[in-house]
């Protein structure tokens, strides 16, 4: 939920926001985009991912593409009523985890066997309602996301508005994700805030952080990039950090994921946006800002931006528009999409000097259109990322993208269409899609789990996963 047309349905209601006219829309945000952000695989597993890149064989949409093959399409969110979309998701060894929009509140559903099948969804604990307040937010949960501690323990964030406060809640699972012990509310310093988009990241010592879009009143908005962290596994939660520059009024951040490296240090990409109440915004709007810091989020580096000069994210956007991602060597990867001058575009950028610079904007996309691009990307063996895109470029409706790419051979294939039906393109899928390098087990390689939103048959969408296996 970022600018003007925000406004937000009960689920299954239909709406007409938007200039494409999509039924559903939970929100019709000013273009927000993101995509999941995977803990790291160790470097040992990660090397092990390059055998993903065999010849194709066997797969009729793997072919040509340096893929084996593709894995069956799992419909994870089966046996939740209404609207599912805007998933997300992290893996643990052999645990696929995955959490969305749906389910009268948050859905979440996790795998034993590496994403071959998933248990029965259920609503995560706190996020069950109906309707809306008058300022337009719902009265359940939304935008959830999911992280993994380093002894298993499982973190899904997501949004609330409760008494006034507009805030994000963490639930915490200790077996896995069969259930969840703790829900604990991240809370803003004040009432009547503006609160969106948070993304969750746990540190090698435990330490929970989570940013997500703060305002200090909900009438003006004003959103800004804030972080809290919790160093007892969510019990009690630090106050806000600003994390983009220009706090409170001269912000205009819109969405903020992150990651915690193996250092300890924590990286950030920032998208800001047009509106929203920011009149003269510190930084240019329509772009994508990197920001790090090495004292646990007390203070940030000066934002770089990732390669401004090849494009504008327009002000109607209605996803996500910034990921972020790294590999087992440490090399950084953001995707976006840019929607001025050219159409539609979306890119990718890496950095091998801790964002410090970035490399040269490499297009993803083929195609040549206004069709939205929902882009996500997750880091693999040194040196290669997997670059994944929902978009609705196809007059069939919306489908699900794969391409990988190396740091020293550039693209390795071209893109590679994984789900295996198009999605209603009236039906909001979403604003993100979920991408993760699944770590090895003692007796398999890694492979890349992707899900996604799309309504492939009548009026309700229904959250997907696959695999890209060996």
């Amino acid at each position: 939920m970022t600018q003007d047309a925000r406004g937000i349905a009960a689920a299954g209601a239909q709406s007409t926001a938007g200039a494409r006219g999509r039924k559903w829309r939970w929100r019709a945000r000013s273009r927000r985009r993101v995509a999941t952000v995977c803990a790291v695989i160790t470097a040992a597993g990660a090397a092990a991912a390059t055998s993903l890149l065999l010849s194709a064989s066997g797969h009729g949409r793997a072919a040509a593409s340096g893929w084996h093959r593709i894995g069956p399409t799992l419909e994870v969110s089966r046996g939740c009523a209404g609207q599912n979309a805007e998933v997300e998701l992290a893996t643990d060894s052999s645990y696929v985890y995955e959490a969305w929009i749906g389910c009268g509140g948050i859905g979440f559903a996790r795998s034993a066997d590496g994403g071959r099948s998933f248990g029965h969804p259920v609503t995560v604990p706190g996020s069950a309602g109906t309707g809306r307040y008058p300022s337009g937010l719902p009265k359940y949960g939304w935008d959830p996301a999911v992280a993994i501690g380093p002894a298993g323990t499982v973190y899904v964030s997501y949004m609330i508005e409760k008494r006034g406060y507009a805030h994000p809640v963490v639930a915490v699972s200790a077996d896995h994700g069969r259930s969840f012990s703790m829900v604990s509310n991240v809370m803003p310093p004040a009432p009547n805030n503006w609160g969106d988009r948070d993304f969750i990241a746990v540190a090698p010592d435990g330490t929970l952080y989570v940013t997500w879009n703060y305002g200090q009143s909900l009438k003006t908005r004003r959103p800004n990039a804030v972080i809290q962290h919790s160093a007892d596994g969510g019990k009690t939660w630090s106050g806000i950090t600003p994390v983009s520059p220009g706090f409170p009024s001269q912000g205009g951040a819109a969405a903020a994921p992150l990651l915690a490296e193996p250092s300890g240090r924590i990286d950030v990409l920032f998208w800001t946006l047009e509106g929203d109440g920011i009149v003269h915004p510190k930084l240019p709007n329509g772009h994508d800002y990197f920001t790090s810091s090495a004292d646990g989020g007390r203070s940030w580096t000066k934002p770089v931006g990732v390669q401004p000069r090849v494009g504008t994210i327009g002000k109607l956007v209605t996803w996500i528009d910034v990921a972020l991602a790294i590999d087992a060597a440490g090399t950084l990867y953001a995707t976006w999409d840019s929607q001025h001058p050219g159409g539609d575009i979306g890119w990718l950028s890496y950095s091998t000097n801790h964002g410090h610079s970035w490399s040269a904007a490499l297009r993803v996309t083929p195609d040549h259109d206004s069709a939205e691009h929902i882009m996500a990307v997750a880091g693999g063996a040194p040196g290669t990322a997997y670059v994944g895109w929902l978009s609705d470029n196809s007059v069939r409706g919306f489908a699900l993208y794969l391409r990988p790419f190396s740091v020293r051979r550039g693209w390795l294939s071209k893109p590679v269409r994984v789900s295996p039906q198009f999605g209603n393109p009236t039906i909001w899928p979403g604003d993100t899609i979920g991408i993760c390098v699944q770590r090895p087990g003692s007796h398999s390689l890694p492979r890349v789990v992707l899900s996604w939103g799309s309504a492939v048959t009548g009026q309700t969408s229904q959250i997907w996963s696959s695999q890209m296996v060996p």
